[in-house]
């Protein structure tokens, strides 16, 4: 199963519930390209996620940092961490995508010791995991593992999974990470994200770039430099982008039209919405409408 859709709440958090029906883990494989927007969009989620790379490459940025991620390895993202991700070089790429709630790795008793330390760090954010260390191999493969087991269900295969999740997590741990817990760096985060969930909730309205700031109790000089390092663009581009984003689903709509969509996500001209549009999407809101609309009617005949 591929999410194409996930949603996430005002604050960029993911909505969608990584669980099976016993465990509160997810597992499905994701071919970047078929996403709604054509990539992976700016979220985050309590859930820890170990991605393997099975077609193609991607770029994975995480917080500040981008990173690629070829074909038979992966990584590890934690807890709370922004990432997105888009395909490499036309790649098609297809990775597996396993997210796991924090608590089910170890039991109450080790949990303290040998997880919640790894979820606080601040040198943290991700672990690349390369196929050719042993221990990133390890990962990798019981990632493949743990995703076979949820799509056929073996007898017991919950068990199996909680097994396989101890064996991750130590091999993780034998990378051997100093764990570092930089104040400054947790607040500049909770500034970010505050920063963004005000952006997700006012949208539709008139935006200035000292209202962002003041959301993050920021400059205005400092509030771009954080969008700046964190999204690589400048914040009233950030808005701009996220309207448009905003503005897929709206456009496949069946009853919808252009120029009330682009007052609906906030832009006050339709021309220059159009204008915005056609320079992320390549191609115009009424083409990017016809082509939804004829890729529906084709998948009910």
């Amino acid at each position: 199963m591929q999410i194409k859709n996930f949603k996430v709440d005002d604050r960029l958090k993911e909505l969608t519930e990584h669980r099976t029906i016993a465990l509160p883990i997810a597992c499905y494989e994701t071919t970047i390209n078929q996403n709604v927007h054509g990539y992976i969009p700016l979220h985050w989620h309590d859930e820890l996620q170990f991605v393997l790379i099975v077609k193609g490459e991607a770029i994975f940025q995480i917080n500040e940092q981008k990173i690629m991620v070829q074909k038979g390895d992966g990584l590890f993202i934690n807890s709370g961490c922004l990432h997105m991700a888009e395909e490499s070089n036309k790649s098609g790429c297809v990775y597996i995508c396993l997210n796991v709630s924090p608590e089910i790795i170890l039991s109450q008793e080790l949990y303290t010791a040998y997880v919640s330390p790894y979820l606080q760090a601040t040198n943290l954010p991700y672990v690349s995991l390369h196929a050719n260390e042993p221990w990133g191999k390890n990962i990798l493969e019981a990632i493949q593992k743990i995703n076979e087991w949820i799509q056929d269900k073996t007898p017991f295969y919950e068990i199996d999974i909680t097994t396989k999740l101890a064996f991750i997590w130590k091999n993780l741990m034998i990378n051997g990470f100093q764990l570092e817990y930089d104040q400054t760096e947790m607040v500049k985060n909770h500034r970010m994200k505050q920063m963004i969930n005000w952006i997700h909730y006012h949208y539709a309205e008139k935006i200035l770039l000292d209202d962002i700031a003041r959301a993050g109790g920021l400059s205005r000089s400092e509030c771009c430099r954080y969008f700046k390092r964190m999204v690589k663009k400048s914040p009233l581009s950030y808005v701009t982008d996220y309207r448009i984003q905003k503005s897929l689903l709206l456009l496949q709509q069946e009853e919808s039209n252009v120029t009330d969509v682009a007052y609906q996500v906030g832009f006050t001209s339709t021309s220059y919405f159009i204008a915005k549009f056609k320079s992320s999407m390549n191609m115009t809101p009424l083409s990017y409408k016809k082509y939804k609309m004829n890729a529906s009617d084709h998948k009910e005949c």
